[in-house]
This record gives structure tokens, C-alpha cells and sequence, in this order.
């Protein structure tokens, strides 16, 4: 029964490889074919993630990938750790740092969307350099801020950097094999996302430095310290540009030239994105992980600074923790993720993101009743941020699966919806005077759980949701070519590249239903 499920892609692959030259466009030159130094799947992609290894592309890509999101972290929350000082030197109000908190983080939910379309038609490596070079500008001019107004547009300009996370998890789902792709998005979007914490010690340490350049002027060398995350947003976004690749068989200008990638219109992919309800539960959800993480970044700082009366660098460096999480935090989710798809297909995956985030909000209330111990509302803060980081992990365990032709799309808007989330929570929580921060740690963590619940409708028809089990009757051809391409695209030999993809995805059935090595031979 198996076999006879496996011959519509035979037939297509066959089908396709029958077509003459003329059909098919300009060939591949045989002799230009990619040869690598790893074990790698029918997509060229990388069976195994090794951190040490710079093996080319794919391990020279992943470090691309996570010091540009690193880079944009750094930047987009550099104003936290010294907001005491610029509160003094601008004259700022609490509704006004929240709103600059707010629109650090809200500027970049149309880019999101945005890098998600450019990295279908021109690829992730051209969308991570570019807004890279284009934020840095932001950085610069925060040195001649002078008013509220100033100090909001640069933050938001600084905060447009944060769309590199879509390019990042684009790259990884196009460099990584199914049975590793949960762990190297969660890696590289969780070192990425370390930026957060490394900049609540990094930009004090910079700051104090500057002080002492300044000949003890604090309102200068706030100033001076901007000058940093500038800088190496144009150095690591020159290097993107020149150290990294598309993807394995080379750059999307090359591989559109000679026919062997389609090319992609806006209009196409956004429709088939917009219209796959399963992206609209991850934006939601994604929004009270990620939102999250971005609303703690903005927050945790001056949280610990006005609630303990500790000092500047003090509160900076406990505020770190909360961000240094992500060294391993959300690797553990990915790493989850990855695990329970061997044992349980999707809905293992599925299960596991449920588990953490629920978990995460649980812990982010008793953060809130910790508010008269620094001590125990430490713990409590590091416990919370595991959750938040695992749950981010154990997303981008399942969005490379929500759809194929339209991965960047979704991977736009769920990106974007982690920014909505924290927009709305810093909107309904923390820029009230009226609401005490840990009032809105409380009413952010009951927000959690209820929104987490969106993971249960998420069904795949042939794999199933947390409650159902799957059709084994419906193939994965089913869901990512019959569904987004139609018959003459199929002729035309555009879904090819998709049926490598629904070969490697086998292993999200259950696993009495997965081809065995002889079945699967056969395909």
C-alpha cells in the first residue's frame, strides 16, 4: 500500500526528467555540479549541524546567519542598559520610553513581511546584508538625538535590523535537512537572539569606557557608545554579502539563470502564505514567545534598577541573564522539537511547542509574585526566559513544514508576528503609569497561556494535529504540490525541487506509517 502511495511522485519525477532541453529552459552544466564534504540529503542539504565546523556553504551560511541577527540584537536594545542616563540627558517620561521601546520593535513587523517576499525571489543572503547596511545609518544618528521625537524615530530605524531573524530561519530551512532543521534554527536565531543579553553588560562596559574618554561627560558618552553597534552592523553586513551562499547548489542569480530554481513572484507567494490558516495560529503564538523575549529586553533593566534601587551596571548585568539564555536555551527547544519528530512525527513537534510556552507563561506569573525578592525573582526570571527561548525553538521546529513554495512568506509573517506580540504587550502592559511593571508581568503571563492554546487547531492532513492523528491516505504530495501548484506549473517541471522536499519529509508521519529503506529506495 505504501509503494502504490509513492508512485504519483515517481511518475512526476519521471515525468520531468523526460521533458527535452527546449521544455526545461538553459541545463545545468554537469560539470559545475556542487560537490561537499558532508553527508548531505537530495537537496544538497546538510544532514548534521556541527557549531565548529565553517565548512562551505552550509556552516559558513549558519555563522553568516546568526552574527547578522546577533549584530541587529545588539543594537535594537542598546538604548536598555543605559536608559537611566538617557531618561536624564532627554528628559524622558515613562510613556515616552515606552514608546520608544514600542517602536523598536513594532517599525520592523512590515519589514518582516517584507524580507519574507525578498528572500523567495532574491534570497536570504541579499536580505540580511541589505537591511543590515540600511539600519546602520539609525545607529549613527542616535549621537544627535536631542528630543523624545529623535530618540523614537532612531529606535525604530535601529529596530528595522530585527528583520534579519526572517532571512536568518529562511537560510537554515534551505541549508538544513528535516532531521536537523529544528535544532540549526533554533541555534542560530538563539545566538542571534544573545544579542539581547550580551548588550544589557556590553553597552555599560562601552559607556564607562567612553566616560572616562570623555573626561567624565555621561551625556556624551552615551552618545560616543552608539557609535559601536553602527559599526559592526556595516562590517558583519559587507561580510554576508561576500562570505556566505543562497543556498547549497549556489546564489539565487546563478541558479535562476540556468532554469534550475523558479522564479518567484510576490503576488503568488503571498497569496499561498496568507491563505494557509496554519501561519495565522504560528503569528499569534510566535507573538507570546518571541514578543515576549523582545518585551523582556526592553523591560528587565529598569524593572531591576527601579524595583531594587540596584545601580546601573549592576541591574545590567542581572538583566543579562535573562537574554544569555539563548546560548543554549532555544538549541534545547529545537533540539526537543527534532527528537520528538523521530518518536512521533509532527505531532511530537507540535506537542512540544504547546508544553514550553504554556510552561513559559506559568513562570512569567510567578516572576511577577517575586516582586519583593531580588533573589528569588532572579530564579524565577532565568526559569521563565529557558521557557520563552525553548518555545521560539521548538516554532521553527514546525515552520519549515507549514508550506514549501511560500516559505519565506511565512516565515515573514510569523517573524512579524513575534514583533506585533511585543508591541501589544508593551502597549497593554508597560507604558501605562497607571500598571506597575510587575502588575504587567502577571497579565502577560495569563495572556501567554490563553494564546498558546492556538497550537491545538494546527493540523496537517497527512500528519495529523495534538488530538488527531493524520489521513495515511493523503501523501505529503498532496499538501505541498497538489495544493500550491497547479497542473501546468506541475508540467512545466516547477515542483521538482518540491518533491526532493516531500521525499526528505517522510519521517513527520507517525512512525508505523513511514516508508521503510526498501520502500523508500523505490521512490
Amino acid at each position: 500500500e505504501d509503494v502504490e502511495r509513492f508512485q504519483p511522485c515517481a511518475l512526476l519525477l519521471a515525468r520531468t526528467s523526460s521533458r527535452t532541453s527546449a521544455d526545461m529552459g538553459p541545463a545545468p552544466i554537469e560539470a559545475l555540479a556542487p560537490t561537499f564534504t558532508i553527508e548531505v540529503d537530495s537537496e544538497n542539504k546538510a544532514k548534521s549541524l556541527n557549531i565548529f565546523s565553517f565548512n562551505f556553504p552550509h556552516h559558513a551560511s549558519f555563522h553568516m546567519s546568526w552574527l547578522g541577527f546577533f549584530v541587529s540584537f545588539v543594537s535594537t536594545f542598546a538604548a536598555a542598559p543605559m536608559v537611566a542616563i538617557i531618561r536624564d540627558d532627554l528628559e524622558l517620561t515613562k510613556p515616552d520610553l515606552g514608546n520608544a521601546g514600542l517602536a523598536a520593535v513594532t517599525g520592523t513587523i512590515i519589514a518582516r513581511v517584507i524580507m519574507g517576499s525578498v528572500c523567495d525571489m532574491v534570497g536570504p543572503r541579499y536580505g540580511l546584508s541589505i537591511v543590515l547596511l540600511l539600519s546602520a545609518p539609525f545607529c549613527f544618528c542616535m549621537s544627535f538625538v536631542t528630543s523624545a521625537a529623535g530618540f523614537l524615530i532612531c529606535r525604530m530605524g535601529i529596530g528595522l535590523g530585527l528583520a534579519t531573524f526572517v532571512a536568518c530561519q529562511f537560510w537554515m530551512s534551505c541549508m538544513f535537512n528535516g532531521k536537523c532543521v529544528g535544532i540549526a534554527n533554533a541555534t542560530a536565531a538563539g545566538w542571534g537572539n544573545l544579542g539581547g543579553g550580551v548588550t544589557q553588560f556590553l553597552m555599560p562596559l562601552i559607556y564607562r569606557g567612553m566616560v572616562e574618554g570623555t573626561q567624565g561627560r555621561i551625556f556624551s558618552a552615551w552618545r560616543w557608545a552608539y557609535l559601536v553597534p553602527g559599526l559592526l552592523h556595516t562590517i558583519v553586513g559587507v561580510a554576508v554579502m561576500f562570505l556566505g551562499q543562497d543556498l547549497p547548489d549556489g546564489n539565487y542569480k546563478m541558479l535562476h539563470t540556468s532554469g534550475q530554481l523558479e522564479k518567484k513572484t510576490a503576488g503568488k507567494t503571498q497569496y499561498i502564505g496568507c491563505a494557509n490558516y496554519r501561519m495565522w495560529c504560528m503569528v499569534a503564538t510566535y507573538g507570546f514567545c518571541f514578543g515576549v523575549e523582545l518585551t523582556m529586553n526592553n523591560i528587565v533593566a529598569g524593572y531591576l534598577f527601579d524595583q531594587f534601587e540596584l545601580d546601573l551596571v549592576t541591574a545590567g548585568v542581572l538583566a543579562s541573564c535573562y537574554g544569555l539564555m539563548n546560548l543554549f536555551a532555544r538549541s534545547i527547544g529545537g533540539l526537543v522539537s527534532d527528537y520528538t519528530s523521530v518518536k512521533f512525527g509532527m505531532r511530537g513537534r507540535l506537542w512540544t511547542l504547546w508544553l514550553f510556552q504554556t510552561v513559559e507563561g506559568v513562570l512569567c506569573v510567578f516572576m511577577a509574585l517575586s516582586k519583593d525578592s531580588l533573589g528569588v525573582t532572579i530564579l524565577f526570571m532565568v526559569l521563565f526566559s529557558i521557557c520563552v527561548q525553548a518555545a521560539e525553538g521548538a516554532s521553527y521546529g514546525i515552520v519549515p513544514f507549514l508550506t514549501r513554495r511560500a516559505l519565506g512568506v511565512a516565515s515573514g509573517y510569523i517573524g512579524a508576528g513575534g514583533n506585533a506580540g511585543s508591541t501589544i504587550c508593551m502597549a497593554l502592559f508597560f507604558t501605562s503609569p497607571d500598571i506597575p511593571t510587575y502588575d504587567g508581568l502577571m497579565y502577560m503571563g495569563f495572556t501567554i497561556i490563553g494564546v498558546t492554546l492556538l497550537v491545538i487547531p494546527i493540523h496537517f492532513p497527512m500528519w495529523g494535529s495534538m488530538f488527531f492523528p493524520g489521513d495515511p491516505t493523503i501523501t505529503e504530495e498532496d499538501y505541498y504540490i497538489k495544493k500550491e501548484f497547479t497542473e501546468e506549473e506541475i508540467k512545466e517541471g516547477l515542483a521538482v525541487s518540491v518533491q526532493k522536499f516531500c521525499n526528505n519529509s517522510h519521517g513527520e508521519r507517525a512512525p508505523r506509517h513511514r516508508p521503510t529503506a526498501e520502500e523508500a529506495a523505490k521512490v
